[in-house]
Formats: C-alpha cells, sequence, structure tokens
C-alpha cells in the first residue's frame, strides 16, 4: 500500500490506557500504525475517585504530535472515542473540578434521588437503558449541588474534542449511554432530564459519527505541528468496535473484549420489553443508526486486577500455566458486585466461595484458569440470553479487542456457547474510528457491511470451533 495515501488518527482512549494509532485505508486494504500509547490512572483524592483529565489530554495532543512526525503532513483527521458515561462539568468554557471515575462509590445516592421521581421501569421504557448504578443520569443526580453552576456537560470524548477545537457537541453513540436520551427519537429526552433534576440547558447539540467536528485551536495546531481537522466518529468505544467487527452479513453475536466485556447484538430497533429490562440488557447507539442490544459483562478486569494483587508481571506465562491446569476449575460469578471496585480480587473469589461452602482456587494457575472460564461461561450465557430475548438465531460469535489474543478465553467460549468464535482484530476500536474518518473524507464508500468487509480482508479472525 502507497504511503501516500491520507493517514486518519485515531485517539483511542481506554480506562486503563490509551492510544493514537494511524490508519490508511484502500479498497483492498488497511493499515495500522501505533503512534502513541500512554497510561490512564484515575486519581483519589479525599472527594473520590477522579480521572487526570489534564494528564489525559496532554498525552493525547503529545500523541497526534508523535503520529504528525512519523508521517509529516499525511494526516487527514483524528477522531476521538472512549469509555462511556463520565463527563466533565462546564461553565463558560471552564471545567469545575476533575472528572469522577465511574468506579467512584457516589454514585448509590443518586440512584436513589432519581428513582424516587421516575421509576426504574419507565426509564428503561423512554432510554432502554439497562441500570447501571453508575450511569450518566444517576452521576448527575449525585452532583446535585454543582448543576446549579454549570452550563454544559461533557461526556470525556467530547470534551476532550472541545479541548481540541473550541466546539463543544454530543456524539450519539456515546450520549445513548446517559440514560437521558429518547430510545424511539436518539434525542435528548428533556422532560425525562427535568424530572429526574437534571437542567436541560446542561445537554449539548447532538452530533452523528462521521461529522466534521472543527479545525484544531491555534495553540493545539503548533504543539501537534500543523492545523487538523477534527470528525466525529463513534465516540463509545464499543460503537467504534461494532463498527468493525468483521462479520459476513447479520447473523452474527459480538463480544468487545477489554477492561469490560460487551456481549450482545447488533439490531435496527431497540428492544424495550419488560423481559429485556429484567434481563439487564441494554439497548446503545451504534454507527450508522444501528442498535447495539447488549449486556455489560465483568471483562479482563479480573485479570489485570489480580495480577496487580500478586504484582505478576505479565499474563503469557500464567495463561500458558492456567491451560496446563488438569480437570474442572471452580466456577463463579463475575458480575458479584463485590468485583466492581479495584483491589484484592483474588481474596474477593475466595469469599465468594466461602460464603457458598464450595471450593475455590488455589494456586495461581487455577485463579486465572477459573476466572477465564467463568468469563466464557457468562459470555455465552449472554450471547444465549440475547437472541432469546431480540428473536435472533446467531451463527457465529465474533470475539474482538485484547481478549482475542486470550486463546483460552477464545476457545472456552465457543465450548460453552456451542457456537463458532471467530477471534480478532484485537485493535477493532481503532479500527472502526479509523473507518468512520476515511468514510467521511471520501477514502472509502459504502455501509457497515462494506466496511466489515475491508476489515475481514485486512484482518483475518482466527475461528475456535466448539468441541464436545
Amino acid at each position: 500500500m502507497s504511503l501516500a495515501r491520507p493517514a486518519f488518527a485515531a485517539v483511542d482512549l481506554g480506562a486503563a490506557s490509551g492510544r493514537v494509532i494511524t490508519g490508511r485505508v484502500a479498497p483492498g486494504g488497511l493499515e495500522l500504525r501505533e503512534a502513541a500509547r500512554f497510561g490512564n490512572e484515575p486519581v483519589a483524592l479525599p472527594d473520590g475517585l477522579h480521572w487526570d483529565i489534564a494528564g489525559l489530554y496532554r498525552s493525547v495532543v503529545d500523541g497526534l504530535a508523535a503520529a504528525e512526525r512519523a508521517d509529516p503532513g499525511t494526516i487527514a483527521s483524528a477522531g476521538i472515542d472512549s469509555w462511556a458515561v463520565d463527563y466533565g462539568l462546564l461553565r463558560d468554557g471552564r471545567l469545575l473540578g476533575l472528572p469522577y471515575h465511574y468506579r467512584d462509590g457516589r454514585c448509590a445516592g443518586g440512584v436513589a434521588r432519581v428513582h424516587a421521581k421516575v421509576s426504574p421501569a419507565e426509564l428503561y421504557e423512554r432510554t432502554g437503558l439497562a441500570h447501571l448504578p453508575f450511569n450518566t443520569l444517576y452521576q448527575l443526580a449525585a452532583d446535585d449541588g454543582l448543576l446549579d453552576a454549570a452550563d454544559t456537560v461533557a461526556l470525556i470524548p467530547d470534551l476532550l474534542g472541545y479541548w481540541l477545537t473550541g466546539t463543544v457537541t454530543a456524539e450519539r453513540t456515546n450520549a445513548s449511554t446517559t440514560g437521558l436520551l429518547a430510545a424511539a427519537t436518539r434525542e435528548w429526552d428533556t422532560g425525562l432530564a427535568g424530572r429526574a433534576g437534571v437542567p436541560a440547558r446542561l445537554l449539548p447539540p447532538l452530533t452523528d459519527p462521521g461529522t466534521p467536528a472543527g479545525r484544531t485551536r491555534d495553540a493545539v495546531s503548533q504543539r501537534v505541528g500543523r492545523p487538523l481537522s477534527v470528525v466525529t466518529v463513534g465516540s463509545h468505544d464499543t460503537a467504534s468496535a461494532v463498527a468493525a467487527v468483521p462479520a459476513a452479513g447479520r447473523d452474527f453475536a459480538y463480544i468487545s473484549c477489554g477492561t469490560w466485556g460487551l456481549v450482545g447484538l447488533e439490531l435496527d430497533e431497540p428492544v424495550l420489553t419488560p423481559a429485556a429490562r429484567a434481563a439487564n440488557f441494554t439497548n446503545e447507539g451504534g454507527v450508522d443508526g444501528r442498535t447495539r442490544f447488549l449486556r455489560n459483562v465483568t471483562g479482563l478486569w479480573l485479570l489485570s486486577q489480580s495480577l496487580r494483587s500478586w504484582d505478576e508481571p505479565g499474563l503469557t506465562g500464567l495463561l500458558e500455566a492456567a491451560a496446563a491446569v488438569p480437570g474442572p476449575v471452580p466456577l463463579f460469578d463475575v458480575d458479584d458486585p463485590r468485583f466492581l471496585a479495584p483491589g484484592d480480587i483474588p481474596a474477593r473469589i475466595d469469599a465468594w466461595f466461602a460464603e457458598r461452602d464450595a471450593k475455590g482456587p488455589r494456586t495461581r494457575p487455577e485463579y486465572a484458569r477459573s476466572i477465564v472460564e467463568s468469563l466464557a461461561q457468562a459470555f455465552a450465557g449472554t450471547v444465549a440470553e440475547a437472541a432469546r430475548l431480540a428473536g435472533r438465531a446467531p451463527g457465529v460469535i465474533h470475539l474482538v479487542g485484547g481478549g482475542a489474543r486470550n486463546a483460552l478465553l477464545c476457545q472456552a467460549t465457543a465450548d460453552l456457547s456451542g457456537l463458532p468464535v471467530l477471534a480478532g482484530p484485537a485493535e477493532t476500536t481503532a479500527i472502526g474510528n479509523i473507518l468512520v474518518q476515511a468514510r467521511a473524507s471520501g477514502a472509502v464508500a459504502g455501509g457497515l457491511e462494506d466496511l466489515r468487509a475491508l476489515v475481514a480482508a485486512a484482518f483475518p479472525p482466527r475461528r475456535y470451533e466448539p468441541r464436545a
């Protein structure tokens, strides 16, 4: 592929790390290059757990500068995706304090305040959003005293985009995770917001993936090396990831597996039934107006936190040892609330089994094997439940993201689901980000199926067949 083709810079931010990846696309190929990678560590302050948003912004700008230095003058645009639900409050363009981390414990009071005014059933009927205690709506209710001082709420990728360009908007795929977007119209539900105590003035104008967001401010352009165009992408990282699932047709389930496992189906319309609400399935926006009907399952967070507790240097050797553990291992409920907060996950696994008078894992390889197979069990069960609730029968599971590199997890998911698992690519989120930018520029054309065919040709997934 010729390096003369324009490049597109994906700023892809996860809950533990971020990176800037550049991509060049053509009808028959896709080339990726990592320009920068950086950590994203939360900060524990006396009032709670926060994001170091200023440090993150510095890393983003430095990453774009590194991308420009690597390929001077070739970057056509940049786009930002990140995790969902968290936000900054602005007044006259100034940030009113560090954004809280969604794992901060302050949200319980917000849940109670909202449910005292709007029932959970009505919330689901209007927004299609599953109940998670850290949904933006609940966080805003917990921040009740700060809302009067603010004039805008900006979700994390929109906040960073505002600092890059000077324009603040709300991209729809991420806005769909807030609990404030109407599932039927994909517009802000201002009536619901008002009843829940969130002033409508806080809600910025909505935009869709592929919308030009402006040029970088002069100060940013100087640091990067030249002005860059910024394009709105599927700014919820899972929306970008699902856009780049290398699927043929629509008969598939997906697992976007990183810190979280986002497990579900891609639909044309939301599923707003009482049964879907009872099963805690969510309806989030996707690229091109699709609906991501999914459930959040705890993901590789369990392994990463266990490694930290053990001061284990790396995962590869541990997974090799886990694969060699003979016989079945005990399984546990990975979605038990005790596993949500940072801390000693192996000790919490011990407590889970002790409460049930059951024998748990004993060695580190046994813990790792138990975590992997427990995740696979949750993934398989969620795919089956999504299919039942949506009236669909997927013929294959696409497992993308960092979990695609975990062969033990992919094979266990195939075994427990009874469906083939197609694993990869690992960088699906960045790829989806890049492809939306490329399509907006005219470098590629077509709908999601055309973009996915390009991904499948460039990064053929690895197939895992279910074993008896």
